[in-house]
């Protein structure tokens, strides 16, 4: 008998989405075997490392040189206030494939055009990076990104948790990752007009997020509530605690994955 096939669907959630990293070292560490990758935002940024071919330790030594002067510049578009081009010049030097045809796992990142108000799930051909980059663009914050003669922003406007995308693919079973639905206790700290675009934009998405919850098999969710979705210094706390919450929730993962397909995985 076939074993049943196994989806990630990994949530959105800005400088909070180093979590993913030390989820996927865990399930990585436990022999998960993952068979259709669905990323918003932040969650396409770790699962498009995944799905190229990056190693966990490959992953992590990537986000150890992440700062904000290393992923976005000063746009020169009215439409935003930075642009995320350095982010992608990132990926290309550090992932080992830059086109979806050449992945080692089925990939789709998520974006829109909030213009038109449509969803588009990018996958299958064409350039990975910039099918990133365009999940990654928070309206308002980031310009959005050309693709295929339409300009698109960030899929956490229609879809934070892709749940249903990485059904699509093929998947029997999904394993959702959510930096969301946690929630937020940082606002008194939240000063800037940048930190209340984003802590705002948080408290819209997340009750998009909850329902996206309901439609995983299993959801694996970091106590991370603390830190705000700017905060790329806190890249390690992030991982650590993402970590911490998968070493949690592994044995639910066995389970699940044995309850379908007895004596696939050994506790």
């Amino acid at each position: 008998m076939p074993r049943k096939k196994i989806g990630l669907a990994l949530s959105g959630g800005g400088a909070r989405g180093f979590a993913h990293i030390g989820v996927l070292k865990v399930l990585a560490e436990h022999n998960i075997p993952i068979d259709f990758i669905a990323g918003t935002s932040a969650g396409a940024f770790a699962g498009g490392a995944l799905a190229s071919g990056m190693t966990s330790a490959d992953m992590e030594a990537m986000a150890s040189e992440i700062r904000w002067r290393n992923v976005c510049r000063p746009s020169f578009s009215p439409k935003a206030l930075f642009s995320n081009v350095p982010m992608g010049r990132l990926m290309r030097r550090h992932f080992p494939v830059h086109r979806f045809e050449d992945l080692t796992i089925p990939f789709a990142a998520v974006a829109c055009d909030p213009i038109a108000g449509e969803l588009f799930v990018l996958k299958d051909s064409g350039d990975l990076v910039t099918a990133i980059q365009a999940s990654c663009a928070v309206p308002a914050v980031f310009t959005p990104v050309r693709v295929n003669d339409r300009l698109l922003a960030d899929g956490g406007i229609m879809m934070p948790l892709p749940v249903d995308v990485v059904r699509e693919m093929g998947a029997d079973v999904v394993i959702a990752v959510d930096i969301l639905s946690c929630g937020a206790s940082f606002r008194r700290s939240t000063y800037t007009a940048f930190g209340m675009l984003l802590s705002s934009a948080l408290t819209i998405i997340r009750e998009v997020t909850n329902k996206h919850d309901r439609a995983a098999d299993l959801t694996i969710i970091p106590q991370i509530a603390h830190i705000r979705p700017d905060r790329l210094d806190k890249n390690q706390e992030c991982l650590e605690l993402g970590e911490r919450a998968a070493r949690e929730a592994i044995g639910e993962v066995k389970k699940l994955i044995n309850d379908l397909q007895p004596g696939q995985l050994q506790e």
